[in-house]
């Protein structure tokens, strides 16, 4: 992708991807899932997914899975505001960039 990701929107893709799974999802998946979006590795998303539970948007629990611990996240209802506050913005800005490509923005 041309365009740089910032953390917001890591954070914003990050939690639309949890929120999908109800019981929570592990960081595997998250990464692969995001990848439909963003062009990130590993060792880009976990950093996001720690930023993210230390802001209370993420709740973590490990469970075994063929003898080894696999960590979940789980959205919290404050991910879930957040998550909302995203999508508000999202749709506010991808408009007026999409004017703007299309041939000019309005204030």
């Amino acid at each position: 992708m041309v365009f740089n990701t910032g953390a917001a929107l890591l954070d914003a893709v990050t939690l639309a991807v949890i929120s999908r799974e109800p019981q929570g999802t592990y960081g595997y998946k998250i990464t692969q899932d995001v990848r439909g979006a963003l062009d990130i590795s590993e060792s880009t998303l976990y950093p996001v997914l720690r930023r993210l539970q230390k802001d209370d948007c993420l709740e973590v629990y490990d469970m075994q899975i063929d003898g080894r611990n696999r960590r979940y996240y789980k959205i919290t209802e404050k991910g879930l505001a957040q998550l909302n506050l995203y999508r508000v913005e999202w749709k506010n800005y991808s408009k007026k960039i999409t004017a703007m490509f299309e041939g000019g923005v309005t204030a």
